[in-house]
């Protein structure tokens, strides 16, 4: 029974983060038909901070521009954020990783050592460093979040790759005269990835949550481009009198990384085959 109630759990996870993750992503790719007004030039100070209704469905911010438009729109920005960033990180944790699993020696010892120092650092201190060297932009937030969060991925794909390089078709590889590196990247990573793919679902919700406190904090995306974090920021001084300026952009934010999120559980239930 309590395996039926586990995978049943995994599954409605990954049934409901699949969903909100979709129509997030539909949201971005088709944002010049969803979005009913321009999300920066249509700007109308007669109708500035204009309660929801017919004509704004999700009212309009001091501007006079569309709330539900800029919200679409933003979804551009979190999402390729969300998905370079990880990629960046993704690229380099595993690198390191397979490298450090399989030739061990000192080369393990130096890659945990700096695993270990990246992780001593809060990312987001890591993340906030890099942006006051860099400055604000939305291509040094690529770069910022890259960095920053690769030694979860290294430390998984190391721990899997010291378990999968002792099994009898990586030795059948050895003994058959493959190289290291086709090994490495050619029989251990494809049985592997399972739990690399995980990882790099929960880092999107994580660099998607970021980069709106960055742009929150002015050092991301920089008006007039809408950005979650952005709009929130922007609706500080407003939230009493126009709670919705601040109140969409944020249900945004929840409903994309709660996706992501259930994603990656609902993922991870499924490839444990201690649930199965």
């Amino acid at each position: 029974m309590a395996f039926s109630k586990a995978a049943l759990k995994g599954k409605s996870n990954l049934i409901i983060g699949a969903v909100l993750t979709a129509l997030v992503i539909g949201m971005a790719v088709f944002a010049p038909l969803l979005a009913p007004y321009h999300p920066v030039n249509d700007a109308d100070l007669m109708v500035s901070e204009e309660a929801p209704s017919a004509d704004y469905l999700c009212g309009t911010d001091s501007q006079g521009r569309d709330v539900l438009s800029r919200v679409i729109y933003g979804s551009r920005i979190s999402l390729s954020v969300g998905l370079v960033s990880q990629l960046i990180n993704t690229l380099i944790g595993v690198l390191l990783g397979v490298t450090a699993g399989y030739f061990g020696s000192w080369w393990d010892d130096f890659i945990m050592g700096l695993t270990n120092i990246m992780l001593s650092i809060p990312s987001m201190i890591f993340a906030l460093a890099i942006m006051a060297l860099l400055g604000p932009g939305l291509v040094n937030v690529y770069i910022a979040l890259g960095l920053t969060n690769w030694s979860f991925t290294c430390r998984i794909t190391r721990s899997q790759v010291l378990s999968a390089k002792r099994i009898e078709y990586v030795r059948a590889a050895e003994a058959l005269g493959y190289g290291k590196w086709r090994i490495m990247f050619g029989q251990i990573l494809p049985n592997v990835v399972g739990p690399i793919l995980v990882i790099a679902t929960l880092g999107i919700a994580y660099a998607i949550l970021t980069e709106a406190s960055l742009s929150f904090l002015g050092l991301g995306t920089q008006p007039p481009t809408p950005s979650w974090g952005g709009m929130l920021s922007n609706a500080r001084e407003e939230f009493f009198t126009a709670p919705w300026i601040s109140i969409f952009p944020g249900l945004a934010i929840f409903a994309t990384v709660l996706g992501f999120n259930l994603l990656g559980d609902g993922m991870r239930d499924l490839l444990d085959p201690h649930k199965h």
